[in-house]
């Protein structure tokens, strides 16, 4: 029998620990209140004759206690809880210390994998950590009921982000970038005026983003149309210093020639400050600002046409990369790209096709942007288009006093998850006890939601001014409380879920692609989706349902279920649990096919939903892509496409890479020969741990690496 310790670790039963345990509880009570070494030895076989694969040893202290009052010495029972409780406080008080010096000693190889944007051997990024880890401590030990700390830690659910929580900081946003650029905003005391050019506003623009990035703890998302306005006031402004300059008169081509060039340069400048200064920043979060920019050729824009202008150079300038160290240019991590397919530009003779193609050829090659149709999200949202936020959340429509839909200066309070194939695991298949059990678990995600909400409840609006006060979310007062944007759905707090296909196949025995494991699957989806709007009709707070990218939450419910209860044929045998409601990689099944059958669970998760598909040689697959494309935006609201990547962690190179059937490879950029520098990564499921190329050089291995 193997006893589950509370970090984790699976060692064998020993029996001899219940004795000692006892025995000291036993000294501590009055004589008539103790037990004899007989009946102490009779609790500790009672345990062991349970005889399970594996037990927590929380459940097992419970035994003991259960059979220490089944024999009446209460007195007993209550000096034993307060021998677990002390020993409880011993075991506590140099975890934090632990994860720190080996923070410090690139020993934690877990957070050293959490986060691919973050080195944790970089100073900067050790002060995010370690802030993070007293965090965490404090969270768990203090902040949290003890039973929602236990069922984060046997996996029942995700407190998200426990890292941040003792600050009354909130998860992601849509920055009202439109209002504090049109009427300016303060940053560290400084007042910042309305932009006088496209080049200013770039630059304002990333200043906004990095104060942002350091006051919250989740991503950001900018809409670029915003800025639109301000390449044209960089035109007027041209035209009217060149002809100043020519004393008032010029021939109008002439003229014109001369102010497109100047704004060419304008705009080339202007993107390029946004995304190198997006790529050098670093936060208080220890890493680059987490934004996306959203990428939308509205027909109805008055500022159309310096907008496509705009989708066009961020475009280019993506496609091009970012040299690195050895002047390679490579794809940077942010900004995320997300691109809005329309009437106007689905690949059907619109006017800004070109757009949407180079999109594509971007796509191809740098993996990004992702795609958001606007015929689907219409369907799906009352009938607008918006950004998802920086953590690829939605929000759900809101209307101000007006009466006039409001997306962005909104944001996501946070996030809690449900280990979906956990639920199946511990009721059998049962499909009689299953719905009593995952209410049950709800209930206790909205209990851990609610604590999410109760943290932010009473925060003044001096916590986050470049928030609060200047414009990202509100113009609050100073010493004004932000909750009234905590309730009516003006934000969101988010249950998230993982493992839909393997609860389907727990509780079914088949995959959701099939008749009757579909027919589940979607009353899992849309029994969580009713719950939330129960709770949101219940509290007036804004409950969603998120489909969340959180790939390493995928390995971390699947090992935890894995060491409580083994090894489970296409569940746990896995390693890793699927994403939110996606078919399992494994699965035979083309492109267009996923994206369609994924669609109908993105209606029903529409507090975010992303999905994916994989194509190889991306780079030489342009027509099927653009064909994808077309496909998106009939079928699918949110979607985007994955690639094996290749590349050589010495210089950075990302192209192609020939491989022989020896497995002899060559850098074609700095001539690295060692298969050990050479990463195979997958968007899909996230993967960033350690590679196959170490095993060693065999077909098999190549295959596995390249199915995987």
């Amino acid at each position: 029998m193997k006893v589950i310790k509370r970090d984790g670790a699976t060692v064998d039963f020993d029996r001899t620990k219940i004795v000692v345990a006892v025995q000291k509880a036993n000294q501590a009570v009055d004589p008539e209140m103790r037990i004899t070494q007989t009946q102490i030895d009779g609790i500790a076989d009672y345990v062991m004759k349970k005889d399970r694969p594996r037990l927590l040893v929380e459940d097992i202290q419970d035994m003991v206690e259960q059979q220490i009052m089944s024999l009446g010495k209460y007195d007993l029972a209550k000096a034993y809880i307060i021998y677990r409780y002390i020993r409880s406080l011993a075991r506590r008080q140099n975890t934090t210390d632990d994860d720190i010096l080996d923070l410090l000693r690139n020993a934690n190889k877990e957070m050293a994998e959490e986060n691919s944007n973050k080195d944790t051997a970089v100073a900067s990024t050790q002060r995010d950590y370690i802030a993070g880890i007293v965090s965490r401590d404090l969270t768990r030990r203090i902040l949290l009921p003890e039973k929602i700390s236990k069922a984060h830690d046997e996996g029942v659910l995700h407190f998200h982000d426990a890292d941040y929580f003792v600050q009354p900081i909130f998860n992601c946003c849509l920055i009202n970038i439109g209002d504090m650029l049109d009427n300016g905003t303060m940053m560290n005391g400084k007042l910042i005026e309305t932009p006088k050019s496209f080049q200013v506003a770039c630059t304002v623009t990333t200043q906004i983003i990095s104060c942002v990035a350091s006051n919250q703890y989740g991503g950001q998302s900018v809409d670029m149309s915003h800025l639109g306005k301000y390449l044209r006031r960089s035109r007027e402004k041209f035209a009217h210093k060149i002809l100043e300059a020519a004393g008032g008169q010029m021939d109008p081509a002439l003229l014109d020639r001369l102010v497109s060039e100047r704004l060419s340069t304008e705009l080339k400048n202007g993107v390029q400050t946004i995304q190198y200064q997006i790529n050098t920043l670093m936060t208080t979060n220890g890493q680059s600002p987490f934004v996306t920019l959203f990428l939308y050729p509205r027909e109805d824009d008055p500022y159309a046409e310096e907008n496509a202008m705009i989708i066009e150079e961020i475009l280019r300038q993506r496609l091009e990369g970012i040299k690195n160290e050895q002047g390679v240019y490579v794809t940077p991590a942010f900004p995320k790209l997300v691109y809005v397919l329309d009437e106007n530009n689905c690949l059907r003779g619109g006017k800004y096709d070109y757009l949407t193609r180079l999109a594509v050829r971007c796509s191809a090659k740098r993996m990004y942007p992702d795609y958001i149709s606007a015929k689907k999200m219409r369907e799906n949202y009352e009938g607008n288009v918006f950004s998802p936020m920086g953590c690829r959340s939605f929000l759900a429509p809101w209307k101000d006093e007006n009466g006039n839909y409001q997306f962005e200066g909104r944001f996501n309070q946070g996030v809690v998850s449900i280990n979906l194939p956990q639920v199946g695991l511990e009721v059998r298949g049962d499909m009689g006890k299953f719905w009593a059990e995952f209410d049950r678990r709800l209930e206790l995600c909205k209990e851990a939601l609610m604590c999410r909400h109760n943290a932010l409840k009473g925060v003044l609006s001096d916590v986050s001014p470049i928030h609060w006060q200047y414009g990202a979310i509100a113009r609050l007062q100073k010493g004004e409380t932000i909750d009234k944007y905590l309730y009516g759905g003006y934000s969101t707090i988010s249950l998230g879920y993982i493992g839909l296909y393997e609860l389907t196949y727990l509780m079914t025995g088949q995959s959701h692609t099939q008749p009757e494991g579909l027919r589940f699957a979607t009353e899992v989806m849309q029994h969580m989706k009713d719950t939330v709007a129960r709770w949101k009709q219940e509290t007036n707070i804004g409950f969603a349902l998120y489909g969340t990218p959180a790939e390493s939450l995928c390995y971390r419910f699947a090992r935890v279920d894995k060491e409580r209860y083994g090894t489970v044929e296409n569940v746990t045998d896995k390693g890793y649990y699927t994403n939110s409601y996606h078919v399992d990689v494994r699965e035979d099944i083309d492109a267009f096919t996923k994206f369609q059958f994924e669609s109908q669970f993105q209606k029903l998760s529409t507090g975010g939903c992303i999905s994916y598909v994989e194509i190889p040689n991306m780079r030489h697959n342009l027509p099927a892509l653009e064909s994808l494309v077309q496909f998106i935006y009939d079928n699918i609201q949110y979607a985007e496409f994955n690639t094996k990547s290749d590349y050589c962690q010495v210089c950075g190179y990302d192209g192609e890479i020939t491989i022989n059937d020896d497995l002899e490879w060559e850098c074609p950029c700095c001539g690295n020969k060692d298969h050990r520098l050479m990463n195979v990564v997958r968007r899909t499921c996230g993967y960033l741990g350690e590679n196959f190329w170490n095993v060693g050089k065999t077909k098999e291995i190549r295959s596995r690496v390249l199915h995987l």
